[in-house]
This record gives C-alpha cells, sequence and structure tokens, in this order.
C-alpha cells in the first residue's frame, strides 16, 4: 500500500543516470520534492510521462522544486535513456537491492518486479503531501501535480 498525504517520506539515497549519489535529505529545509516512480526506461508509456515534464521542466525543477524520477532500471540504462530523449532532471536507479526504495513508498509490483506509476509531493519537511498511484499502463496528468505543488 502506497504511502498516503500526512506520513513522513522515507529516506533514500539512489545513484543517477551520471553515477552520482542522491538523497531525499538533500532537499530537505530547501525545496519541495516530485518524486515520481515509473516502471522502465524505453517503455511507450513511461518515455511519454517523461517527456511530457521535461517539456514542462519549470514548473518541475526551479528554486522551490526537484523533480526526481526513479525507476528499477540500471544506471547505466537511465544514461542512455536520458541522452537519447533529453532528460535532464535526476533518473535515479532503485536497481539494487532491487526495488527497495519503491517498496518503502509502497509503489513496488513483487510480480512484475518493477515500480508501478506513483507520485508523492513532499515539502520541504520531508512529509508527504499529495500522491497518486496509477497501474502500470495508465499515464499520470501532470498537471495535477502543478495543483498540488501551488497548493503548498
Amino acid at each position: 500500500m502506497a504511502l498516503e498525504p500526512g506520513n513522513k517520506a522515507p529516506e533514500f539515497q539512489l545513484r543517477n543516470q551520471h553515477g552520482q549519489t542522491v538523497s531525499l535529505a538533500d532537499y530537505r529545509g530547501g525545496k519541495n520534492v516530485v518524486l515520481l516512480f515509473y516502471p522502465f526506461a524505453f517503455t511507450g508509456v513511461c518515455t511519454g510521462e517523461l517527456c511530457a515534464l521535461r517539456d514542462e521542466l519549470p514548473t518541475f525543477v526551479n528554486d522551490d522544486v526537484q523533480l526526481l524520477a526513479v525507476s528499477n532500471d540500471s544506471p547505466f540504462t537511465l544514461r542512455v535513456f536520458g541522452e537519447q530523449e533529453g532528460l535532464e532532471y535526476p533518473l535515479l536507479s532503485d536497481f539494487w537491492p532491487h526495488g527497495e526504495v519503491s517498496r518503502a513508498y509502497g509503489v513496488f509490483d513483487e510480480e512484475k518486479g518493477c515500480a508501478v506509476r506513483g507520485t508523492f509531493i513532499i515539502d520541504k519537511e520531508g512529509v508527504v503531501r499529495w500522491t497518486v498511484v496509477n497501474a502500470l499502463p495508465d499515464a499520470r496528468d501532470l498537471s495535477d501535480y502543478a495543483t498540488a505543488l501551488q497548493a503548498l
């Protein structure tokens, strides 16, 4: 079951597509975080969602907000995917231990071995303020994220 609003967001440290370690604590006290889990790089719906975020990047990466996208792909896969699609925001690898962070947020599908489409808006104090979880084939509506961010 996915984390609900009001819960403290679990801390994590994951490597991005460039091999750098990124943690939720990096943004504590400074930025709200849009933490977006997606199943796999290079798949149709995932590519569409991540490119839509790229196209609206100033809404999701600015002085007040940081977008972090997490999949269970390896960092090497994410690097090629990010370069191919022009994704300049952090693509984080929850590859090993496989799905550990996805499980902590309650969005890991044990049967399929990947995260479902879960999004968590986390405030500057590390508290989940808004969530949405969609099934694997169902894309999310980015305008919902923007509305939730404006409410913070």
